[in-house]
C-alpha cells in the first residue's frame, strides 16, 4: 500500500474524476479500493494528491490500454498492445503485462497469442509482421535500442 493517503472521488476535479469513472464507476476507489480488473487501483487515487501531475502523467492514455480510441493513432492497436506486452514481460513488470493483457483481448488478440508471448520465438502462432513488432521490442528492451537493418525493413 502507499504510504500517501488517497483523494477520494468527491475531491477531484474533472480530468481526475474521468479517470476515476472509468476505472472505478460510481465507487469511491478509496473507501471501496480495487479497479474492475483486479488491480488495488491506488497509484491513481495518490497521484491525485497533485492533479497538474496526474494530468500531465495520463495526458497520453488515450493512445493505449483500456482508454484507447481506435481511431487515435494510425498504429493499430494488436500491434501496439504486442509490443507493450512484450516489453512489460521482458522487464519483469507483472502490472504492465496485466493490464495490457486485458487491453490486447479487447482489441482481439487470443489468449493462446497473449500466453505466447514469452517464447514468441518459437511459436508458430504470430505472423511475420507480428513476429517482427516483437523482434523490435526484443531489440529496444533486452538489446539496449539495436536493431538490424533487416528488422527495421521488415517493419515497413
Amino acid at each position: 500500500m502507499p504510504r500517501l493517503r488517497g483523494v477520494s472521488k468527491k475531491d477531484t476535479n474533472e480530468v481526475v474524476g474521468k479517470f476515476y469513472q472509468g476505472l472505478f464507476g460510481d465507487r469511491d476507489p478509496v473507501e471501496e479500493p480495487g479497479t474492475a480488473t483486479g488491480t488495488p487501483g491506488n497509484w491513481w487515487t495518490v497521484f491525485a494528491l497533485v492533479p497538474y501531475i496526474f494530468e500531465h502523467a495520463t495526458n497520453h492514455f488515450g493512445m493505449f490500454g483500456m482508454f484507447a480510441e481506435k481511431s487515435v493513432s494510425q498504429l493499430d492497436p494488436i500491434t501496439r498492445e504486442l509490443g507493450i506486452l512484450r516489453a512489460g514481460y521482458t522487464q519483469g513488470s507483472q502490472f504492465v503485462f496485466s493490464q495490457h493483457c486485458k487491453a490486447a483481448r479487447r482489441f482481439g488478440l487470443s489468449d493462446d497469442k497473449i500466453s505466447a508471448i514469452p517464447h514468441w520465438q518459437v511459436s508458430p502462432l504470430f505472423d511475420e509482421k507480428e513476429r517482427a513488432i516483437l523482434a523490435l521490442a526484443d531489440a529496444l528492451i533486452l538489446q539496449g535500442g539495436r536493431s538490424s537493418d533487416e528488422l527495421f525493413e521488415a517493419l515497413h
